[in-house]
């Protein structure tokens, strides 16, 4: 999951004095980051560093010069610096709903818009906030975020959290929170993560294309898995909104919620155990005890527009300068413009291939 942490916000539901707490933690969260950044120069040129970090930060340098070039993104001081962490994650995101929907306790941000999410950059506070929206009767979910970006605001660095992918999710994860500096949309996730998920997928075949590097390989199993998987909990998650249209005693909705939960993973067991041949790795998306509204709201937002904008990139003739002021284009059409073009691409996007993902099959 891409995430997008600017500094001040807009939350009415949060009381002045916590208000201001909060932005005193996001503000000293991010003045850590940025004292902790140090130049992947002065890095490569320390004898005493570890060899392999060296390794892998020249990799990001050779890539982010080369997308500033190939994929006309921005050329700035993003990616240029690294930052040692102390913790797995930068921040941990809050995903909240109410007990009966399932549209997100949202949090605006006058530049990013509103966010489905709150991002704390320690976990007791991301638990205490939770906390919090639980005794207010909410179903709420954490999750831990190795990257994000500020859509340009500072210089992004290379965090320590990102040293545990491979290779390709490295470089692609650059490309992709370069483009979000490239275009963002104010409050719509679903436009700019597709748009940066494309960026990074498409950049990134090129770049090993053009680097002599074998093509990152098409495992068709593990795609129809991931496939299959996201539409397991797309259907749930339509059963359950049908479910709370519905006006019910509480009680009654209270049981039918928890049937449809237990028929996920009823569903999900049937499917591992029987097409899957016995392949386990979703099951620690079950195993942590936290199967609620919350955290069913990631899916189908990220990357459900990917193929729409491979389309929308071949009608421009494969040229990323093009592809990039047809994407901006699209993004400032009125709302039922912007879906009516949706609409249109994705009927062009049936005829393409798919392109192949370095991403593990983790879930959202």
């Amino acid at each position: 999951m891409r995430v997008l942490i600017l500094l001040l916000c807009v939350l009415p539901s949060l009381s002045a004095c916590t208000l201001l707490d909060y932005y005193g933690h996001l503000a000293n969260g991010q003045w850590q980051l940025l004292r902790a950044r140090q130049p992947i120069a002065e890095i490569l040129a320390d004898e005493q560093r570890d060899p392999l970090l060296k390794q892998r930060l020249r990799q990001v340098q050779t890539a982010r010069r080369w997308a500033v070039a190939a994929l006309q993104l921005p050329d700035n001081g993003s990616y240029t610096r690294y930052a040692e962490l102390d913790r797995p994650y930068v921040v941990w995101n809050v995903f909240a709903t109410p007990a009966y929907s399932l549209q997100p306790v949202e949090r605006c941000f006058p530049i990013a818009g509103c966010l489905a999410y709150q991002g704390y950059y320690a976990l007791p506070r991301a638990q205490q906030r939770a906390d919090e929206l639980r005794a207010a009767g909410n179903d709420v979910y954490i999750g831990g975020v190795p990257a994000y970006s500020t859509l340009g605001w500072f210089d992004d660095p290379v965090l320590s959290s990102m040293m545990r992918w491979d290779d390709a999710t490295l470089i692609g994860t650059v490309f992709h929170e370069l483009a979000h500096q490239q275009l963002y949309l104010q409050g719509d996730t679903r436009f700019n993560e597709s748009y940066a998920s494309f960026v990074e997928q498409e950049g990134l075949r090129q770049y090993r294309a053009s680097h002599a590097q074998a093509p990152i390989a098409f495992d068709a199993a593990a795609q129809a898995r991931k496939a299959q998987f996201v539409q397991l909990v797309l259907a749930s998650r339509e059963r359950l909104q049908a479910l709370y249209r519905q006006t019910l005693p509480e009680p009654e909705r209270a049981a039918g919620k928890a049937a449809e939960f237990a028929r996920l993973r009823e569903d999900y067991r049937q499917l591992r155990d029987g097409p899957w041949g016995g392949f386990s790795g979703y099951d620690r998306w079950f195993a942590d005890g936290t199967l609620n509204n919350a955290k069913l709201l990631p899916f189908g937002l990220y990357d459900e527009d990917v193929p729409a904008f491979a389309a929308l990139y071949a009608e421009q003739g494969q040229d990323w300068a093009r592809f990039h002021a047809a994407a901006r284009h699209w993004s400032r059409l009125p709302l039922a413009q912007r879906q009516a073009e949706r609409q249109r691409l994705q009927a062009l996007a049936i005829r393409l291939p798919p392109l192949p993902r370095p991403e593990s099959e983790a879930p959202p």
